[in-house]
């Protein structure tokens, strides 16, 4: 599913007037009637129930205008909060507005912030409520509220905090947050359900503004498929139906070799759990033949730990460190495999780190880069461009930070554009992890993952994930094709592991995944 930005939403807008000829008092029609659908089914019946609907003078308030209408001919005691005097609007806002008033529902106008009386009356009708729906401001927000605003988003808000029975329906956006990088004004609308018209909005799904949005509904609201088909926005949303498109068909006479040999290069000694979490990720995750090298002083104890998973060491000197007689080693078994996913715990020292840059420039079998074989890069990016080898790099924004240059913070803010710069500089696909995780493909396109919870921020999960995506690279995907698949299922894994709780090991998400692809 695209993912749009607020003017390509607004192109789209036009297009469907200009291009096919369709009002744009019926796409609101439409987008009023998608927003009373969703109110009701929130509250089970509208019969008797107490509606406040928050509204503005744009686009966005007349979606809520024709949400009342609707709203109040299937039995609702609606109340419309006008954020300017009727005259104000123009348009098919006005024409919604006035088709509302003459069905005989309220109208309370309030035009300045100090209005005490007004504010007072407002709030004691909020209080009541069975549901508060904001459609104060839609995508076009950007910057600052004024007071007024705020002292209304401050109003759902507190009913929110102090009425968790009342629930908060957002309209397109929730008020305050900027639909195109998430950013969220201090006083935003906190919503419970969020629908948006037509396409999602980027700023739905990056941080904080996915906080505001809670659950979102993408409502059809009649926008030509046409149209949708040529938006060209290059940022998908990973949906359950894109992932089974990608996933292969087992065929009835496969066997180990023909479904994946998957060689780890990981784990180090008191470093064992990577290079256990990856690669039986990678057994999980379907693979036939999966094996590890790890240095000879790990190798016994994860041979015990790892039934399932072919062991080999690799020589260490006096000091523990892996002598350069490893690339040998590493060069035979990758001679015989599918897919090389290296880094997890193998360590960060200054040998290790030439060993790890050796391996990436020699081997020609697609490479999962995670971890220390990540921090190896540190200095030496542009060995990427050098690398025979397709490559999926999986960093966590520390990571991303320590071989790009770029602060945490600015990375977090700008995890989109981020990740697509240096996946076209290092034509590289690059799965930034986080949430929302970024998957970058070296021809600009993005995909978001809206999979997950916050019980996977525990140690191990990422080494499961690239696993996973060397086990699906095996498997005969494309490495695009396998982050994309890998990312979903890997939040699936996560939700159906958790059940809701926190605490949950990775060990346990490993254990999931195999559910995960059955439910895809």
């Amino acid at each position: 599913m695209q993912i749009l930005l607020a003017e390509e939403m607004r192109a789209l807008d036009r297009a469907a007037e200009e291009e096919i000829g369709i009002p744009g008092l019926v796409l609101m029609e439409n987008a009023g009637r998608a927003v009373a659908d969703a109110a009701e089914k929130v509250l089970g019946t509208c019969c008797h129930k107490k509606i406040v609907i928050f509204a503005g003078k744009g686009n966005n308030g007349g979606d809520g205008s024709g949400a009342g209408r609707w709203l109040h001919n299937r039995g609702a005691e609606v109340t419309l909060v006008l954020a300017c005097v009727a005259e104000d609007l123009s348009g098919s806002a006005a024409d919604e507005l006035q088709y509302y008033i003459a069905c005989g529902a309220t109208v309370l106008e309030v035009t300045d912030a100090e209005d005490g009386p007004r504010f007072a009356e407002i709030e004691n009708l909020a209080m009541q409520a069975d549901l508060l729906i904001d459609a104060l401001l839609g995508t076009g927000f950007s910057g600052k509220m004024r007071s007024l605003f705020i002292r209304l988003c401050g109003c759902i808000n507190r009913v929110k905090e102090t009425n968790p029975a009342c629930g908060v329906l957002a309209v397109d956006i929730p008020t305050g947050v900027n639909a195109d990088t998430g950013e969220a004004d201090v006083s935003s609308v906190r919503a419970d359900t969020t629908v948006t018209m037509a396409l999602p909005k980027l700023g739905l799904y990056l941080y904080p503004g996915a906080e505001h949005a809670g659950t979102i509904q993408v409502a059809d609201i009649g926008m030509p498929a046409c149209l949708l088909k040529e938006t060209d926005g290059n940022r998908t949303l990973i949906t359950g139906e894109i992932v089974k498109a990608l996933l292969p068909d087992r065929p009835k006479n496969a066997h180990k070799g023909s479904v994946g040999r998957v060689a780890v290069v990981a784990g180090s000694y008191g470093y064992i759990g990577a290079a256990a979490l990856s690669s039986f990720a990678a057994v999980k995750g379907g693979a036939g033949l999966v094996t590890l090298l790890t240095p000879e002083d790990a190798r016994e104890i994860l041979a015990i730990k790892l039934t399932e998973v072919m062991v080999k060491g690799l020589p260490v000197s006096d000091n523990r460190l892996v002598t350069e007689e490893a690339l040998e080693i590493v060069s035979e078994s990758l001679d015989k495999a599918d897919v090389l996913a290296i880094g997890p715990g193998f360590g960060v020292s200054e040998e290790t780190g030439n060993l790890i840059r050796e391996i990436l420039v020699t081997t020609a079998v697609p490479c999962v880069i995670d971890a220390d074989a990540i921090t190896a890069l540190k200095d030496h990016t542009e060995l990427l461009s050098h690398m025979l080898a397709e490559k999926v790099l999986t960093p966590h924004p520390g990571e991303m930070s320590r071989i790009t240059g770029v602060r945490i913070a600015e990375i977090e803010k700008n995890r989109v554009e981020v990740a697509r710069l240096y996946a076209e500089k290092w034509q590289a696909v690059i799965v930034l992890k986080g949430m929302p995780t970024v998957i970058a493909l070296p021809d600009g396109t993005v995909y978001l993952n809206n999979t997950g919870t916050p019980a996977m921020a525990t140690g191990g999960s990422g080494d499961v994930l690239t696993g996973l995506i060397a086990a699906l690279i095996g498997q005969g995907l494309p490495v695009a094709d396998a982050a994309v698949a890998g990312v979903y299922i890997h939040g699936l894994a996560g939700e159906l592991a958790a059940k809701d709780r926190i605490g949950m090991a990775a060990s346990e998400l490993l254990m999931m995944l195999p559910e995960a692809r059955k439910q895809i």
